[in-house]
């Protein structure tokens, strides 16, 4: 089994986090993996993507092309990497970001954006896409990410605790 997973946005989204955590599950978990930041020039509100590959074999190379799965914060980053995927992969989208988007049987829209905000915690966007790659993966379990969040925000329990409730919106 080996998932490449692009996960992109602007900075200050949560698109690092994301893919460091994923990293840091599947290492947790016993596999392989790799994190692979790249930045923008600015600081936040710039572009930011990362490559994640995880995997139950050696891993060869860093980089990929074509995604398994690709998660897409706003659409700048929908736009430049939605031809980047697997002929069998998975957009999973922010629609509250990202609209007027073809319908495709592999494109998974979620309105991320607008869920956090419900929730109260704006910057758990990314754990709300997060929980859509889980339910179409099954990759973790809710108590490895669970401990990926403990790792991340330490002693915030306030924060890990709306994280966790990020996970199940959709």
């Amino acid at each position: 089994m080996t998932l490449q997973i692009r996960i992109a946005g602007f900075g200050g989204q949560g698109v690092m986090v994301l893919g460091q955590m994923l990293a840091w599950c599947a290492t947790n978990d016993g596999l392989n993996a790799i994190f692979v930041p790249t930045y923008g020039p600015e600081t936040r509100g710039g572009t930011a993507n990362c490559m994640v590959t995880i995997s139950d074999e050696l891993i060869y190379s860093p980089v990929f092309i074509n995604a398994n799965y690709f998660i897409a914060f706003n659409e700048p980053s929908f736009n430049k990497f939605k031809d980047q995927v697997s002929k069998d992969g998975k957009v999973i989208y922010n629609s509250t970001l990202i609209q007027n988007v073809p319908k495709k049987d592999n494109y998974i829209p979620i309105r991320a954006t607008e869920l956090a905000m419900e929730l109260g915690s704006p910057r758990s966007v990314n754990m709300v896409l997060l929980g859509e790659l889980l339910r179409q993966t099954n990759l973790f379990s809710e108590d490895t990410v669970k401990k990926a969040l403990l790792h991340y925000l330490g002693a915030k329990k306030d924060m890990i605790d709306l994280n966790l409730k990020a996970l199940h919106l959709k």
